[in-house]
């Protein structure tokens, strides 16, 4: 980590002095739980401020830039959730069909809408919400080859970021809190260990497809109880080092996009296949209107114990309203059923611009039945409405 920031200072200071692009976002957040907590201390609301400011600056004809992207977070309740992170603070170096990123950055992988089995680049900022968009920024040496018989990309990630959890007032927690500080691995590097990771992409026909190879620190933090200095129960995670092939694949035909992520994955605590396969269909300019809606059909399977995977044997329908106006108004629910158990959640989220500079986001999410031995029962109260206003600059 030492190393690419002094690279990247020296790529500042030899850079020519011109003034920095900047854009970014400055947001307040509500978020209200409307289910009694089930745990002691768990708050039933919060209000939080965000700050998300981002700066480029390009040189040598287009060839070289400098970007940086920083997130802050203040949340009046949950202390974990008042954090800062550097998303992006990357050198880029264009050289013909070859591209170079060194520095922190943030890379996705992945088509499926319910969850993205192939992404493993990045670690998954978990108490800025649930659906594993928001990822922590990762330090790496990224290369890229553009040419006819496809994109491949090589990766050398030189940390590791664990993973964020709520702390005790938080809702969407376990029943215990895990105390980050005795973290451990299974590499005796810890958090200084080196992972890598190639992909390759191209196209056959209509269809785009991605195979990609991870070796290195599981982002997947692994859970024991324990106790911190105090004598007080928590939970210890542990990071384990693992391997991951993965393929993706989207074709699109017409109206149609048929959707396709696997991985397999291999690790010292366990072996596992996961597939998650659908598709969406558009229907354009509804009832002679400028809506467009997409349907959305997914399928998540995985041979791991039902009491471990979320998504072992689950059905993903939703929809997604694009209104195609001035004010960029969008809405996307899906509803998720888990055909073993029967456990059932639902996730509805909607955005509108209001004039130039601002944006509405709402979120709603519900869990509902779920079942004992079901790894989400611990968020069954943690019903949430979230209404978020920011401003952009």
């Amino acid at each position: 980590m030492k190393w690419l920031i002094t690279f990247l200072l020296f790529a500042v200071s030899s850079a020519p002095v011109l003034a920095f692009e900047y854009s970014g976002n400055i947001a307040a957040e509500l978020q209200v739980f409307p289910q009694p907590a089930l745990f002691e201390d768990q708050l039933d609301d919060s209000l939080s401020l965000s700050f998300k400011p981002k700066f480029s600056q390009v040189w040598n004809k287009g060839n070289d830039e400098l970007s940086i992207e920083l997130f802050f977070r203040a949340d009046d309740k949950d202390d974990e959730r008042q954090h800062a992170d550097i998303r992006e603070f990357k050198w880029l170096r264009v050289a013909g069909s070859q591209e170079w990123r060194i520095g922190i950055d943030t890379a996705f992988w992945g088509v499926t809408e319910s969850q993205h089995l192939v992404d493993v680049i990045n670690q998954i900022d978990s108490v800025e919400g649930v659906d594993g968009e928001d990822k922590l920024g990762q330090p790496m040496i990224h290369f890229t080859t553009i040419q006819d018989w496809g994109v491949f990309h090589a990766f050398v990630l030189t940390g590791f970021r664990e993973e964020t959890f709520h702390a005790k007032e938080g809702r969407l927690r376990f029943p215990l809190v895990v105390d980050n500080d005795q973290a451990t691995y299974e590499s005796s590097d810890e958090d200084s260990h080196i992972d890598y990771a190639i992909r390759y992409e191209h196209f056959l026909g209509d269809t785009e497809f991605g195979l990609s190879w991870f070796n290195g620190t599981n982002r997947d933090a692994g859970l024991s109880r324990g106790q911190n200095g105090s004598g007080q129960p928590v939970l210890i995670p542990y990071y384990s080092q693992m391997t991951q092939f993965g393929l993706d694949m989207q074709s699109i035909i017409g109206d149609w996009i048929w959707k396709l992520e696997w991985i397999t994955r291999d690790s010292n605590e366990d072996t596992f296949n996961a597939v998650t396969a659908g598709f969406e269909y558009t229907f354009y300019g509804i009832m002679n209107s400028a809506i467009d809606l997409g349907t959305l059909l997914e399928y998540s399977w995985e041979d791991r114990d039902e009491n471990v995977g979320v998504f072992d044997n689950d059905l993903f329908a939703g929809f997604r309203f694009a209104f195609n106006d001035v004010q960029s108004t969008e809405i996307l629910a899906g509803f998720i059923v888990d055909t073993d158990q029967q456990s059932k959640s639902m996730r509805v989220e909607a955005s509108r611009r209001l004039g130039d500079s601002w944006k509405m986001t709402g979120e709603l999410q519900v869990f509902s039945a779920i079942a004992e031995n079901d790894p989400l029962i611990t968020f069954e109260n943690d019903d949430y409405l979230l209404l978020e206003l920011a401003r952009y600059f």
